[in-house]
């Protein structure tokens, strides 16, 4: 039951930032189709120098989150070592991109001019979703400091037997995992 505080507080974050993702990337599509017709006098749109540049960025970062939520919901099913690595480094990597789309924002934002109702919503979904991806992130990777919230990296609870070179803990053939009949060595759990 320990290993079950990470697990109940990284399952809310996952679907919360799953939601927000999805609303990006509606918003972020609607928006980049609109500045390619060249409509950017649209009266929900608007936009500045910086838009193109955010718009890119948030598409792409919504895509990499969606997908590193899929991840994270094998992990968060499965909650072992293997799926915590699949799962911790997609997560990364989409917080590393949803951090230059914070950037981005926060470059259109102080760049100013008129920006429709859209942009500013998207804006601030993607300042929401570089604290909130952050936060994911390090509740994801919780384990390496206390077992107690999750899987770590240098958890070996995979397989039971002798180290390598060593003999069986019950007799058997020195060195290669083979027991002594009789013993009740199993080898490896799967």
């Amino acid at each position: 039951m320990a290993r079950a505080v990470g697990r109940s507080l990284a399952g809310p974050l996952l679907f919360l930032n799953l939601l927000m993702y999805l609303i990006v990337l509606g918003f972020a599509s609607w928006c980049l189709n609109r500045f390619i017709n060249g409509q950017t006098n649209h009266p929900s749109f608007g936009g500045n120098g910086a838009t193109m540049f955010f718009l890119t960025f948030a598409i792409l970062a919504s895509v990499l989150g969606i997908i590193s939520k899929l991840l994270g919901a094998n992990h968060l099913r499965a909650w072992r070592n293997d799926s915590l690595a699949a799962a911790g480094s997609s997560a990364l990597v989409a917080w590393a991109v949803t951090a230059l789309a914070f950037g981005l924002a926060c470059k259109e934002i102080n760049i100013g001019g008129w920006r429709g109702w859209r942009l500013r919503v998207l804006e601030g979904f993607i300042i929401v979703l570089g604290i909130t991806e952050l936060l994911y992130v390090l509740m994801l990777h919780s384990g390496l400091f206390n077992s107690t919230y999750g899987p770590g990296y240098r958890d070996n609870e995979y397989g039971v037997g002798a180290p390598h070179g060593g003999v069986p803990p019950h007799g058997g053939v020195p060195g290669s995992g083979i027991p002594e009949k009789g013993t009740g060595y199993t080898g490896a759990r799967v």
